[in-house]
């Protein structure tokens, strides 16, 4: 059987927290491994609340709360999990994010039918047939999918969305680690496409469904269009100077986190 690391980035989504963990019933704990929820440094009251759940709740799961050393970002906490899960020989990881927009549930049947083991990235998507958004406007939605085909175009496959909150990988091809001068803000998901795209990865995108309720985004619109247009400009001018270029704009030697609570 596959080992399987169910990874949870938090940041700032307290009220959240609790109903991301809430995704994970018996049914769902039955094809993981383990489960690492990640604060980046979060200012609210999410630590607690994730014990106070593990405490509450028999989860049959192990789960560990990991607390970052600095504030690295979202792409910073991809990095620690994805060593995390490249040091404890797991063979695949599934990235979930904290504030609760999206549904693990959704990626139950690839995980039922081993369709995953066909691919080194399955990817969820917001904007494909099947998808279904609540509480996003069109005018969001537009631009993603035009931002959907730009990168598209750049990258040679088809994109169905730069970065969801569900998505699952291959560990081995994180072993070289090939992202670690990527961008440790929310572009990182973009970079992984470009890299992805570089090194020929098996990618599949799956119809995931996405709310916003009380979730409060992180995301300044304009300044992220133009810094991921330019990320893809020079991905496109020259694409083996970009995965291999740093990307970063504070040069971190190591990625760390200390263990600050575990239900097992």
């Amino acid at each position: 059987m596959d080992k399987i690391l169910l990874f949870i980035p938090m940041y700032n989504c307290e009220k959240q927290i609790t109903r991301v963990l809430g995704q994970l019933t018996d049914e769902v704990c039955g094809y993981l491994t383990e489960a690492v929820v990640i604060n980046n440094r979060s200012t609210d009251n999410g630590e607690e609340a994730v014990q106070n759940y593990l405490k509450d709740n028999n989860i049959p799961l192990k789960i560990n709360l990991l607390r970052n050393d600095d504030n690295y970002g979202l792409g910073g906490s991809h990095k620690v999990a994805f060593d995390y899960s490249v040091k404890n020989d797991f063979d695949y990881v599934i990235v979930l994010h904290g504030d609760d927009q999206g549904d693990i549930a959704n990626i139950l049947p690839y995980l039922k039918k081993r369709i995953y083991e066909k691919y080194d990235c399955l990817l969820g998507a917001r904007f494909m047939r099947g998808s279904k958004l609540q509480g996003y406007s069109r005018f969001r939605t537009f631009g993603n999918i035009i931002f959907d085909i730009l990168f598209s175009i750049g990258c040679r496959f088809n994109i169905y969305d730069l970065g969801s909150g569900l998505n699952m990988y291959n560990v081995d091809i994180l072993r070289d680690k090939f992202y670690l001068k990527y961008t440790d803000n929310l572009i990182f998901n973009c970079c992984m496409l470009m890299g992805t795209a570089y090194y020929k990865h098996r990618v599949r995108f799956f119809p995931i469904t996405w709310r916003e309720d009380d979730q409060v985004s992180n995301v300044k619109m304009v300044s992220q269009a133009s810094k991921t247009l330019k990320l893809l400009a020079s991905f496109v001018l020259n694409k083996k100077k970009f995965v291999v270029s740093e990307q970063r704009d504070k040069i971190i030697e190591e990625y760390t986190a200390q263990v600050i609570y575990t239900n097992k």
